[in-house]
């Protein structure tokens, strides 16, 4: 029986990433970064979150080996642009439990010639497209629901930025618009594997079936949607078969909605908090760019992803015996003393620099031009349709949270 109506999967996914438990990391990651960029841990001590922090399933590995955490910028990049030394395959034990056989755990040479397939579904043509004949549409569509509120209040997380990624992505791949709650629920679901496996594995076999029926129909009647340049991709004659490409649009949840909502929200909760820099914004649109490399530095989506080391190797000056696991800590790489000053404190108009938020090498976000776009999209569109935009003075505070997965619960604000 579907239990829809009692199970709440944005509220239970948040409680259950460490949201409102875990509330500010980057303390901790400094006093450790300077004298252990890359530091062995000890095998019995929590590295990226306290266990209420929903992200034990991190730490599980073989306890005849090494645990590491990557803590430094350096360090993170290191183990990042190698991926001959430093495996993905980990990630099989977890996420491919429930979403099959993706390119997040692949490595190479499987992991090139998967990626050259899908992304011939993210072009730049394609994204100059999707930004004026969808995107605009969807974040409007969203805006439309609470701008004539008499209020002149809303909650921007709730009613902005955690849906409208899944409505962009669901009309991406062409599917029906009733069928978006079923969506969009089953989307976060499957993201819960790390702490709900039974209820992920559950939605991904009932999305699994949702979309084979799709892809069969999109293989008799193509279209110009995701999923037909899916179906169409073709690389050194090889091509995707229905379970590689269920399993990729799997993955495309939470790589393409989860991580778009929370650095949207990151970057609004950074600017409203800091009200001098949102007018600043408000006043010169060519800031828009860097403002969103800031809100991606100062607070990733993600802060942490794992690796395992496949021979033995040396980061930092520290050895690291081959099977070891690595916590590799984008977030404190993200707030390095050595490449930023005042790293902890949000500011758009800071020197353009690298940072790793989208990660670096091999696997660096596939989805990286889309989720920025998202992101400029939805800004511009609140600057432009809720004048006056301001924290709203009667609410919470805003604030941001998590162990892994970092966002604010909520964003009241009021406008004129």
């Amino acid at each position: 029986m579907d239990d829809a109506t009692e199970y709440d999967p944005f509220h239970e996914f948040n409680r259950s990433a460490g949201m409102g438990t875990v509330e500010n990391p980057y303390p901790m990651f400094a006093l450790v970064r300077p004298e252990h960029p890359m530091k062995r841990e000890d095998l019995d001590a929590q590295v990226l979150a306290p266990e209420e922090g929903g992200a034990d399933f991190f730490l599980e590995l073989d306890r005849s080996v090494g645990l590491f955490t990557a803590y430094g910028f350096d360090a993170v990049q290191h183990v990042l642009k190698d991926g001959d030394t430093f495996s993905s395959a980990a990630y099989a034990d977890v996420m491919g439990q429930v979403m099959g056989h993706t390119i997040l755990e692949m490595d190479e040479p499987e992991h090139h010639t998967y990626r050259g397939l899908v992304q011939q579904a993210f072009s730049r043509k394609a994204m100059e497209t999707w930004e004026r004949e969808l995107v605009r549409d969807v974040v409007d569509e969203h805006i439309d629901a609470f701008v004539d509120r008499p209020t002149k209040r809303a909650d921007l997380v709730r009613e902005l930025t955690f849906p409208f990624p899944v409505v962009v992505i669901a009309r991406l791949l062409g599917l029906p618009r009733e069928d978006l709650p079923m969506f969009h629920r089953r989307a976060v679901e499957v993201i819960s594997a790390g702490f709900e496996l039974d209820r992920a594995a559950k939605a991904s076999q009932a999305l699994f079936e949702y979309f084979c029926t799709i892809i069969a129909d999109r293989r008799e009647h193509p279209s110009d949607d995701v999923i037909s340049v899916l179906v169409r991709a073709e690389l050194e004659g090889i091509r995707l078969t229905d379970e590689e490409i269920c399993s990729f649009l799997r993955l495309l949840l939470p790589a393409g909605a989860e991580t778009t909502y929370r650095s949207s929200s990151n970057l609004l909760c950074g600017l409203l908090t800091n009200p001098d820099q949102l007018d600043a914004l408000r006043a010169d649109r060519a800031l828009m760019p860097q403002a969103i490399e800031e809100g991606l530095r100062w607070e990733a989506p993600l802060i942490g992803i794992l690796r395992t080391a496949t021979r033995d190797t040396e980061v930092e000056g520290v050895f690291v015996p081959a099977g070891s696991m690595i916590a590799v800590n984008i977030g404190s790489a993200n707030h390095d003393e050595k490449v930023w000053e005042r790293p902890e404190e949000f500011d758009i108009h800071r020197p353009p620099r690298q940072h790793l938020a989208f990660a670096w090498g091999p696997h660096m976000c596939l989805g990286l031009h889309l989720a920025r776009m998202e992101t400029r999209v939805v800004l511009s569109q609140v600057l432009d349709r809720l004048p006056g935009l301001r924290i709203d003075p009667e609410a919470e505070p805003a604030a941001i949270s998590g162990a892994i997965f970092r966002a604010p619960a909520a964003l009241p604000v009021v406008w004129n």
